[in-house]
């Protein structure tokens, strides 16, 4: 049987619609699949997997972050033999079964497939998100390679946050499988015989440092290469101290910043320093974090400097978790009666 793949990309998480349907998000997402085809067609892939998480919100999808989904899902259409499309958790509008999804109206684009259920084809097995004993098929599934958008223990959700072990996927359950690549957490990373791809870009500070992000090409019977999207956006967190030695090394286009004051300056030299930078490197944001002689408690806005509070910091990293095993509401009840 021929393999059903020679060379094939693969992307994940996108999550077009993210950041309350933001327009500079979903321009990212689809100057990212353009970005993505080009690359993939020059190294020559015939098929392109997607596992999950193409939409943010599961519940409904705004009419213009539509548009852009529907755009971006008739490029890959065009541009590829064969999609297989995986939704993920996000695109499900139940968590718990996979009734009904987001990107359904995509079986009609020519060339994507819908891959919602345990599927397999050649030596290559697909399994979307999990629902209710789906996980005791697991052990059962002999492949060379699977695909899929699943949320398993000990890897981390984020740079802080690890996955706990609820017992319910045993440790050898994909003993039968050669490689899982898998979509869920946006961190990449590896652990045995299962690895994270990492998202399409950083999307938020939970990414700060991290621009292992973009996308993987996978030739049959070889070790996977990943390519970073030069246009990605970036997050970081810096001192101003150190910033102000080196910003032209420190700052770059479309970057997100946030800068600790661990220095004494006034209201002036701030609303200097934050225009300045902004204008200078073409930055999408720079946020001032008062560390020293200023009130952290509370958030702070001078004119138009904004200071951003440990606590805002603290809540926003806790709200992004999603599992059904962290509650973001009681991690937040704990945080505030430390």
């Amino acid at each position: 049987m021929a393999n059903l793949f020679k060379k094939a990309a693969v992307l994940t998480d996108i999550h077009f619609g993210l950041k309350s349907n933001s327009t500079t998000h979903n321009e990212d997402c689809l100057n990212f699949v353009k970005w993505f085809i080009e690359t993939a067609k020059a190294k020559g892939c015939d098929t392109c997997f997607m596992t999950g998480d193409w939409h943010n919100n599961r519940a409904a999808i705004n009419i213009v972050t539509l548009n852009y989904s529907l755009t971006a899902l008739e490029l890959l259409g065009k541009a590829f033999d064969r999609v297989f499309f995986i939704p993920g958790n996000h695109d499900l509008y139940y968590r718990d079964k996979r009734d009904i999804q987001s990107a359904e109206w995509a079986r009609h684009i020519p060339n994507i497939e819908i891959v919602n259920d345990f599927y397999s084809e050649g030596d290559v097995s697909f399994v979307p998100w999990l629902v209710g004993d789906d996980h005791k098929k697991l052990g059962k599934i002999e492949a060379k390679y699977m695909f899929g958008h699943l949320e398993l223990p000990h890897f981390y959700m984020n740079a802080m946050v690890a996955m706990p072990d609820t017992g319910e996927i045993k440790p050898g359950a994909f003993g039968g499988v050669e490689h899982v690549y898998t979509g869920h957490f946006h961190k990449r990373q590896t652990r045995n015989n299962v690895t994270y791809m990492g998202n399409c870009f950083p999307h938020n500070y939970a990414d700060a440092g991290d621009d292992a992000r973009g996308m993987m090409i996978l030739e049959w019977g070889k070790d996977p290469e990943y390519h970073t999207w030069p246009g990605q956006p970036m997050y970081r967190v810096y001192n101003l101290s150190q910033l102000l030695k080196t910003p032209e090394d420190l700052l770059l286009k479309n970057m997100h910043c946030r800068v600790n004051l661990d220095i004494d300056i006034s209201y002036e030299e701030a609303t200097f320093i934050k225009e300045t930078f902004v204008d200078t490197y073409n930055l999408r944001e720079l946020t001032l974090l008062p560390v020293k002689n200023i009130d952290i408690g509370e958030d702070i806005i001078l004119g138009n400097i904004a200071f951003e509070s440990i606590d805002t910091i603290v809540t926003n990293q806790l709200t992004t978790i999603e599992s059904d095993h962290y509650d973001p509401n009681l991690l937040l009840d704990i945080y505030r009666h430390l």
